[in-house]
């Protein structure tokens, strides 16, 4: 069986396996989790229903919970998530950084599939088919782990949402493309 043309034989750098991914995902989650948090706090004040948190309990049943708030806080707080969520990872993925706060602290870095920087809609791209999916009511959990049970079964190691937006992540070696000065 001959590989397709259009992907390169052996990649520019090792692929980033399925543990490193994991842990600069729950990185980016904490990093996001700051302004998430922020501006909940900042709506619940303008929709006059911060006292609601006041009186959340642990074991509530999710549905209480939604009572508690409403539906248009949830789909405002989702919705801005969302947005904050594809801003961070498409930007900074098609960055010079070529990698988000997490896989950059673990030497991790987003590629095209011939090793080079990939472009904001290629990025937008790997965001909408993965992260984007996650976020559906109940199938998205299902979803989130077969993509994410993918890494370790792929022959580049690639998730779902990377073979569909044709990208690589790569493990950074001292003289790739995230080596510092002098390197």
């Amino acid at each position: 069986m001959n590989p397709s043309p259009s992907l390169p034989l052996s990649p520019p750098q090792p692929y980033g396996g399925f543990a490193l991914r994991i842990f600069a995902a729950v990185i980016d989650l904490l990093i996001l989790a700051v302004p998430l948090a922020v501006f909940i706090s900042f709506l619940s004040v303008a929709m006059g229903i911060s006292t609601a948190f006041l009186n959340l309990r642990p074991g509530e049943p999710p549905n209480e919970i939604l009572k508690a708030f409403g539906d248009t806080f949830i789909y405002i707080s989702l919705g801005f998530f969302l947005l904050m969520s594809w801003l961070y990872f498409a930007i900074l993925e098609s960055s010079g950084w070529r990698a988000t706060l997490g896989k950059r602290a673990l030497g991790l870095y987003v590629s095209d599939l011939n090793g080079n920087r990939a472009a904001f809609a290629r990025t937008t791209a790997r965001f909408f088919c993965g992260r984007l999916l996650a976020h559906i009511p109940i199938l998205g959990i299902y979803y989130f782990l077969i993509d994410c049970a993918a890494v370790p079964f792929t022959q580049r190691k690639q998730a779902i949402h990377d073979i569909l937006s044709e990208c690589f992540v790569l493990r950074e070696t001292t003289s790739g493309p995230l080596a510092g000065p002098g390197k």
